[in-house]
């Protein structure tokens, strides 16, 4: 046998048709989820902008002086944390603008992530709503900080299936904060009514109960989702293995 001889058959028929791209604007979700973001920073935001610790939605625990200044570091971060997660998420922008994506993958890891992360650690760690709502804040960053380090580390080596999935993780538990507002919300609604009675008229069992059911529940179902998208996700074409041609089994 001569070396480079390709002694298959010729393919027979048309050449096979590429899937067509969808256009970005037929993302049902894109739009909805860019505008819950911005309302998002338009409640969250203005208190931490201003560098102004009055201002702050979260009570500094005692012996913590620097405590607001850890937390204006963290919403921050995680702000660029949910604009990059936002851009990584558009399949648009990963088919059209590969560099675009690799660019906000960066921002999102190093310049969001892994700062806001560490920063979630040391006020979590001290959080003033009751030692419940710490557990959850500790092990959410570190969850967060290790699922995003996972999907980092798979991408490097180019192991891109690997890489998506734990960055839809990631992506969920960034966007959890969103679900812990809405939580929190509707747990004061709920819950208030019952100071007197659940609570015995103590106003901090109430805060704290009602901050730890929402810290708890928040990222818990948003990672539980995400892992049952994924795993009733559909393998895309790229990922199934090709069925054998007929020629090519005549020619065995």
């Amino acid at each position: 046998m001569t070396a480079g001889t390709d002694l298959r058959p010729p393919r027979v028929g048309p050449p096979r048709a590429r899937t067509p791209e969808r256009a970005w604007w037929r993302r049902p979700w894109i739009g909805p989820l860019g505008l819950v973001v911005v309302a998002f920073f338009a409640y969250s935001l203005p208190p931490y902008l201003a560098l102004d610790p009055a201002r702050s939605r979260v009570p500094a625990p005692e012996g913590f002086a620097a405590h607001y200044w850890f937390l204006v570091a963290h919403v921050l971060f995680g702000s660029i944390a949910m604009l990059g997660a936002l851009v990584q998420v558009w399949p648009w922008v990963r088919r059209r603008y590969p560099g675009v994506h690799r660019f906000a993958g960066r921002a999102y890891v190093f310049g969001g992530v892994l700062p806001s992360g560490l920063m979630a650690l040391t006020i979590g760690a001290d959080s003033p709503f009751g030692p419940a709502t710490r557990a959850s804040d500790v092990l959410l960053a570190v969850l967060w900080l290790g699922v995003t380090g996972a999907g980092w580390r798979a991408a490097r080596e180019r192991r891109f299936g690997d890489h998506r999935r734990w960055m839809v993780r990631s992506f969920a538990l960034t966007m959890s904060i969103i679900l812990n507002r809405i939580i929190s919300a509707v747990g004061v609604i709920v819950l208030e009514p019952q100071i007197a009675t659940t609570f015995g008229g103590s106003e901090v069992a109430f805060t704290q109960s009602v901050a730890a059911i929402a810290s708890w529940v928040s990222w818990t179902v948003a990672l539980i989702g995400a892992q049952l998208w994924l795993d009733r996700r559909p393998a895309s074409p790229r990922a199934r293995p090709e069925k054998a041609r007929p020629e090519a089994l005549d020619a065995r």
